[in-house]
């Protein structure tokens, strides 16, 4: 296989490979002690060393390199493999043999060999070669990709279009592509729709007409499918300001549910990585698949059906029946299997459901295959229960695959049997007479630690020995005996069902068990049914002691979560008994600071304290960890996050489910957000804060049996039942009183203890009384009326509705950068809306195609709206590039390099939005004494860097000198006459700048107070009168000058040249180039004189305080000081008279001086002072950022030939879309 070419030092490998073939360009090698017959000592020592390495690190046996005539340097280019899958790029079936490696010879001979002679330069062979293998790596590459698709060939066929139309980088993945229609308006537009990675593109050529279309993925805001007049089904992709509509696919059902998961998983991945966890399938988005995709979206299906854990993956999903003993068949279903579970789950909605942890299976066995029962397993588990499965295709591999699971489960988690009980396992499983009893899961008991078990926790005096609920004893004036026989009525049927259904984690779960617990489970039962509908019982069981060791570890340490905990310990539930002693405050203190120190990234959030306090009611401590663990992780996913993504997303969801089942509601209440203040608390604490909780703990067995569908269908029975009195309200105020006056009214006359206060009450008890509610008379009612959405809905529910959420969110930090923005700056609003778009853009493209930099770190949600979105140097540049008005060809780059330096002011290499824009204002709409400062500063320390070597100077040095002389020789000062534009053009010769990425920073201060106007002279009289007259003007700019401000530094004379450059490469193109290259040149030669006669009075001592007093330019060093590339200075003659080496150190001008001498020519006031219009090159910009960014990226993918120079490169990449080496693309952004 072809290898990325990389460097190998032979020196110290001679001895370790035989070179088999060479000609003049290439080796062929093979490694000592493979392929020999013979036994030297040399080969079976690297013989046995390569043998006892493993797979990724064994050395191929065979290679070829490329040889550089002249260097000792040799180029890896190809290898063979000694096992096959060890190379990321192409895995062969077998090892690598010498007929492998003599393909890779031949075709070098046939295809390279005779080309290369025609090269004179080495090293313009060795980029050539690297070039051909890197475009052979790429061209496996995408073999290897085209081959995972369905039709190979097709595809194959499909991503050369793709590259050739849109021009993207290699690193933009096609995932998929369809045949439809673009509507625009009411024509159809007949094309292909290209699915990739980033972005969906769609690309028409009809009656010679190109249509390009791209829509980044992280720029949908809506994805839905509609119908219009014309069409019956169509898919809306809504933007921010454009809707496009696509129709007329084959399958559009397939097509939206890719689009769905791309679009889901791209901003998940670029806008939440606060709280995804990207699969590792889809780590590198390179690498991503239609395949992988549909994976995806059954795993998480799995995961939220059956309410497991995320680090599940699924590894098949198998059509078969299972035997159901209580109705004596077998039910039609289908089995899943993951890492540590086999699921069932019936074709028939809720009628059975099954989880069997491999933790609690004992054997997976065979049956005979008859004709009754085809293909049948035996599934047994520990508490002496068998599942019997039937019409299993492809048992046996299977039964291997769960067998090898089963067996690595066993060995992560042992188990052993308890022989020493010889109980019943019919009798009932649960203690109902008390709450303290050890409770069991079968007869299979865990190895324990020394910290788990009964024995821990005597051993640990602060754990709660039982649920707190427990040491609460009601009064003996309640008449318990209405509700305490509810209560044992309510015991007695679910000991029924435990025996007829199971009572382990694996029971059969009905319909049936649904009725039980929607009637509300009982009290001495509901911690532990609580622990299997969650399963947080098996993980309590996979980690003894675990609970213990974190109480441990977060014992005494004080953070800000545990100040937050604090506060809140004596807000939860006040009103019980059990939190008005230190033992429940203690034992709630212990959890949420366990828990914040298992998951640092939730750490602690409001309202889990309140769920906490009522896990502890009913669990003992450690269970209500593993509880709460359950219900953060995986049954509320992404609640408790920095921004509550996940509840949001749920309370999205409600609002479109109010539209659809409550249409009158939603009709009347034109904004349903007004119901969120209320609904939102419904999610985050399940009615646990808005309801008696008597009540409320009923919702919770419905939640843990249900998961989130049951606060989604009792939400809507709320909103049913008070529909009337919403409806006639007269405001939102109004409408939120009469929900949470119906909520405070919901009694459980099941209840077997007293009514706790509520501490969430808005009315007293003066107002009139309000019908009283039973909860389980409204549970019934929404499983009857709102139950039947499922799991499947609901999620895809989910999945349409964050990307709405995740992009409200994006406008919210649009809408605050942009308001702490406007107001010091003169841009228009809506162009500064379109710069907020570009800028973002450019962080995205690099987060799309780029391998992630240190300094450009991914959006980070959890930092201030200004700081989300910051872009390094490299960023910075392409849009200096795109829409500064300060264009200077080549000398661009080094422009925004300085500028760059300039802003960020911190020193993290990275600036904000804000800096961004500011310096943006000053060259577009600031005055020209602030423009002509910030130049200024742009030129001098620590912005410019020092001079490595004076004698690159010279060249430059000379050309003034030239300029000079011509001016001694005239009487008078007429500069125009005397340093002609060939004298000046010397300035845009010169080499381009190497300056060094490291310097320090300095930020952007406040620009210069406004100057008169500019100075205009008459006939001159003499330098003694234009001295006299430029003297008083620099006293005038000085008592104008803010006395506050910082002066800034004198310029050097080696910095002054580079400022010269700098505006020389500004006027080109300009419509006045011809005068504005005159005017420079005049103000040039007069700043050269001033300067100098500053040098002669600081020489003598004499310095003129007139002149203005000022920062002295710190001295340069030359080995510090490299500006300008090697130049053949032979050439040209030396002239010290003009530059005296000896004092040049004291050469110096400072601000005023240039300003006041630009003022004197008024084609430089003109130019500096004339409207900017930023509004075309904003277009500009949206149309060629995609551009400028592909060019760059194909440049480091390519091998750069030393025949280009540093300015062609620089030429480039400021003349997008003129380039021929690089066709370019007429995008069509939609923003």
């Amino acid at each position: 296989m072809w290898l990325k070419p990389e460097e190998v030092l032979l020196k110290n490998a001679l001895k370790l490979w035989v070179t088999q073939k060479s000609s003049c360009y290439f080796i062929l090698q093979r490694r000592r002690g493979h392929g020999e017959a013979g036994g030297r000592l040399t080969g079976r020592l690297v013989g046995a060393l390569d043998a006892v390495l493993d797979s990724s690190a064994r050395v191929a046996p065979f290679r070829i390199l490329l040889q550089v005539p002249g260097s000792q340097v040799y180029s890896s280019i190809a290898c063979g493999e000694l096992l096959s899958g060890s190379d990321v790029y192409w895995a062969i079936a077998t090892g690598a043999t010498l007929e492998e490696i003599n393909q890779h010879w031949d075709w070098l001979e046939q295809n390279l060999l005779h080309t290369l002679s025609v090269f004179d330069n080495k090293d313009d062979i060795a980029s050539f070669v690297k070039g051909k293998v890197k475009a052979l790596i790429a061209e496996e590459t995408s073999s290897r990709l085209a081959e995972l698709e369905e039709e190979p060939e097709k595809f194959r066929e499909a991503l050369v279009k793709f590259e050739a139309r849109f021009n993207f980088p290699e690193a933009e993945k096609l995932v998929t592509y369809y045949s439809c229609c673009c509507w625009k308006g009411r024509v159809p537009r007949q094309g292909w729709l290209y699915l990739s990675t980033n972005h969906l593109c769609f690309y028409s050529f009809l009656l010679g007409k190109e249509l390009k279309l791209v829509v980044p993925w992280v720029d949908i805001q809506k994805l839905e499918r509609t119908s219009n007049v014309f069409l019956t089904d169509t898919i809306r992709i809504t933007t921010q300001n454009k809707e496009r509509d696509f129709s007329m696919f084959l399958n559009l059902h397939e097509v939206f549910k890719i689009m769905e998961q791309l679009a889901d998983v791209t901003l998940r991945r670029l806008l939440d990585n606060e709280g995804f966890d990207l699969d590792p399938d889809l780590q590198e988005p390179s690498q991503i698949t239609k395949r992988d995709l549909e994976a995806r979206a059954q795993n998480e299906f799995f995961r939220a059906f059956f309410r497991l854990p995320r680090r599940e993956k699924l590894h098949a999903v198998v059509d078969c029946s299972l035997w159901t003993p209580f109705s004596r068949c077998h039910t039609a279903g289908r089995m899943f299997t993951s890492d540590s579970y086999i699921c069932f789950a019936s074709k028939e909605d809720s009628c059975c459901n099954v989880i069997l942890p491999l933790r609690e299976v004992v054997s997976i066995e065979k049956m005979e295959d008859t004709s009754l029962l085809p293909n049948p397993i035996i599934v047994s588990i520990r508490s002496k229960m068998a599942f019997q499965f039937i019409e299993l295709k492809d048992r046996d591999s299977l039964v291997e695959g769960l067998l090898v699971r089963l067996k690595q489960v066993h060995a992560d988690h042992p188990v052993h049997y308890n022989t020493s009980r010889d109980e019943d396992m019919t009798s009932p499983m649960f203690h109902s007479t008390s709450m303290c009893s050890d409770h069991k899961f079968g007869d299979l008991e865990m190895v324990s630690s020394p910290n788990s078990g009964d024995s821990g926790t005597e051993k640990i005096p602060w754990l709660s020995p039982a649920a707190l609920i427990t040491s609460c004893r009601w009064s003996a004036s309640q008449s318990p005996d209405a509700s305490m026989s509810r209560e044992q009525i309510k015991i007695s049927l679910w000991n029924d069902h435990f025996v007829e259904y199971g009572r382990t984690v694996c029971m059969f779960r009905t319909e049936k068990i649904r009725k039980l617990v929607a009637m509300g489970i009982p009290e001495s039962l509901r911690g532990k049914l609580w622990l299997l509908f969650s399963d947080a019982v098996t993980e309590l069981a996979c980690h003894p002691g675990y609970y213990n060791s974190l109480v441990e570890a977060s014992m005494g340490k004080c953070c800000l979560v545990t100040e937050e905990i604090e506060r809140d310990l004596h807000r939860s539930l006040p009103e019980h008994p059990a939190f008005q002693n230190e033992t429940g405050i203690a034992a709630l203190r212990r959890v949420l600071t366990a828990y914040a120190h298992r998951n640092p990234k939730i750490g602690y959030c409001q309202s889990m304290n309140i769920l906490t306090s009522v896990l502890l009611l009913y669990a003992k401590e450690e269970e209500a960890f593993w509880l709460l663990v359950a219900v953060c992780e995986r049954m509320l996913p992404d609640y408790f996050s920095h921004r509550v993504i996940g509840a949001q997303v749920d309370q999205s969801v409600f609002e479109e489910l109010i539209k659809e089942r409550l249409p009158e509601l939603a009709e009347h209440m034109h904004d349903l957000t007004a119901l969120a203040p209320i609904s939102l608390s419904w999610f985050l604490t399940l009615f646990l804060s808005i309801m008696p909780l008597e009540s409320a703990v009923n919702v919770v067995d419905c939640f843990f049996y249900d998961g989130i569908k049951a606060i989604f269908q009792l939400g809507l029975a709320v909103l049913e039942a008070n529909a009337e009195d919403l409806c006639s309200s007269k405001d939102d105020g109004q409408a939120l009183m009469v929900l949470s006056r119906f909520l405070d009214h919901i009694k459980n006359e099941d209840s077997p203890g007293p009514p706790i206060g509520s501490h969430h009450a808005f009315f007293s008890d003066d107002q009139e009384p309000h019908p009283v509610t039973d909860i389980a008379d409204l549970i019934r009612d929404s499983y009857e009326k709102f139950g039947d959405r499922s799991v499947a809905q609901i999620e895809h529910l989910r999945c349409k509705h964050r990307v709405r959420v995740l992009q409200g969110h994006e406008d919210i930090t649009k809408q605050n950068v942009l308001r702490v923005v406007i107001p010091d700056v003169s841009i228009l609003p809506e162009d500064l809306e379109e710069l907020y778009d570009l800028f973002k853009r450019e962080h995205m493209m690099s987060c799309y195609w780029e391998r992630p930099r240190p300094l450009a770190p991914r959006h980070d949600p959890s930092r201030p709206y200004a700081e989300q979105y910051r872009i390094d140097a490299r960023q910075f540049a392409h849009l200096f590039q795109l829409v500064s008005p300060w264009t200077c060809g080549a000398h661009t780059q080094i422009l925004a390099q300085r500028t760059f330096r300039l802003l960020d002011d911190n020193v993290d290499h990275l600036i904000e939005f804000k800096a961004f824009v500011s310096c943006l204002d000053i060259m577009y709409n600031g005055e020209m004494n602030e423009k002509i400062k910030l130049l200024y500063r742009l030129h001098i320390p620590p912005v410019l860097k020092s001079l490595r070597n004076a004698d690159n100077l010279k060249p430059l040095k000379h050309q003034f000198a030239k300029a000079m002389k011509i001016h001694h020789t005239e009487a008078g000062y007429q500069t125009k006459h005397l340093a002609s534009n060939t004298h000046l053009r010397a300035l845009g010769t010169c080499k381009a700048l190497t300056e060094n990425d490291q310097d320090s920073q300095s930020p952007l201060k406040n620009p210069l107070l406004s100057t008169s106007r500019p100075l205009v002279l008459g006939k001159s009289n003499g330098d003694a009168d234009y001295q006299k007259q430029l003297k008083q003007m620099i006293k005038d700019l000085a008592k104008e000058k803010d006395k506050t401000e910082k002066e800034l530094p004198k310029m050097s004379q080696r910095e002054f040249i580079q400022f010269c450059k700098t505006l020389y490469s500004m006027f080109h193109e300009d419509p006045e180039e011809n005068n504005l290259y005159q005017a420079i040149a005049t103000v040039t030669t007069l700043l050269l004189q001033i300067g100098e006669v500053g040098q002669l009075h600081s020489s003598s001592g004499s310095c003129s305080q007139e002149c203005g007093e000022g920062l002295q330019a710190s001295a340069l060093s030359p080995e510090q000081d490299s500006v300008f590339a090697e130049a053949d200075t032979a050439t040209i003659p030396q002239d010290s008279h003009a530059f005296p080496e000896e004092a040049e150190g004291d050469w110096t001008v400072s601000l005023e001086h240039i300003l006041a001498s630009l003022l004197t020519e008024q084609p430089l006031v003109n130019f500096f002072e004339k409207p900017l219009d930023i509004k075309s090159k904003l277009e500009n910009a949206k149309t060629n950022q995609y551009n400028l960014k592909t060019v760059e990226m194909s440049r480091q993918s390519q091998p750069e030939l030393k025949l280009r120079t540093a300015e062609q490169d620089g030429g480039s990449l400021s003349r997008v879309g003129h380039t021929k080496a690089q066709p370019t693309v007429s995008w069509v952004i939609s923003p």
